[in-house]
């Protein structure tokens, strides 16, 4: 099998939600594996711009473009920026998305706080994916395509004090069995990642707190989920190399979503 940096031309790969953190990750790692990237990000700034340098360094091609996940109105622009940059889209990474903006009591949600949450975790990424998928079926390619979703073990694991959260991530987790039956007889793969606890700016703030959890057993490897591990995970799916497999769920989470008793 040819690897894909043996293939003259470059295949794209669109993370949303690149500029730092899981997303930055996936990025230096595609461009590392042969892609060129687009990645968007709330405001083009000078993390961005280094971002995009660091492609380049790796021999990629590179470009940051600011969007917001949930404006609907916006997104057949922006992709139709990509296309006009690039020439088409192999890779799709969905990893832009939003926690709880505050966490509490399931009882005291507000309908403020679960729209925002639906509508740019499961709505925006929703119609942004439908979007992508019209335009593989209708561009064809000589790379391997594939639609990956960073979720979160929230998919499955209940965390009643961010309902909102654990709801958006849930239903992701349908939104990718459906697109994978869809597109599967155009052989374009569609994955879901869950990522556990992961050392990020995010969680910097309650940092003290899962390092104690780690010491009483919550995460059977007993450490940080790394950004690098999500990364190495997205770049084995977008290769092609599970070429036989769609709809698949990847947990990275050192074994926290094993049901024990």
């Amino acid at each position: 099998m040819k690897r894909i940096s043996d293939i003259k031309s470059r295949p794209l790969a669109l993370i949303t939600g690149g500029r730092r953190g899981i997303g930055a990750s996936v990025v230096m790692q595609l461009a590392s594996e042969g892609f060129d990237i687009v990645f968007t990000c709330r405001h083009e700034d000078a993390k961005s711009t280094a971002l995009c340098a660091e492609v380049e360094s790796v021999g990629g091609k590179a470009l940051a473009i600011a969007s917001e996940l949930e404006n609907l109105e916006a997104q057949q622009q922006l992709i139709d920026k990509v296309i006009a940059w690039g020439g088409k889209i192999d890779c799709l990474v969905n990893n832009a998305g939003i926690g709880s903006p505050c966490r509490g009591d399931l009882l005291a949600m507000q309908p403020e706080a679960f729209d925002l949450v639906i509508n740019t975790n499961l709505r925006g990424t929703f119609f942004f994916t439908q979007l992508v998928a019209k335009h593989m079926l209708s561009v064809p390619s000589q790379h391997p395509r594939s639609i990956i979703t960073i979720s979160s073990v929230s998919a499955e694991m209940a965390s009643p004090e961010r309902g909102e959260y654990c709801l958006s991530k849930a239903a992701l987790a349908m939104s990718t069995k459906l697109f994978a039956l869809r597109l599967a007889a155009a052989n374009i793969g569609v994955f879901e990642i869950r990522p556990g606890v992961i050392r990020t700016d995010m969680t910097a703030g309650v940092a003290n707190k899962y390092e104690e959890r780690f010491k009483n057993g919550l995460v059977p490897m007993a450490r940080w989920g790394e950004t690098e591990d999500i990364a190495v995970a997205v770049s084995s799916l977008a290769s092609g190399k599970l070429n036989f497999s769609t709809g698949s769920v990847i947990n990275i989470d050192g074994g926290l979503s094993i049901p024990t008793f």
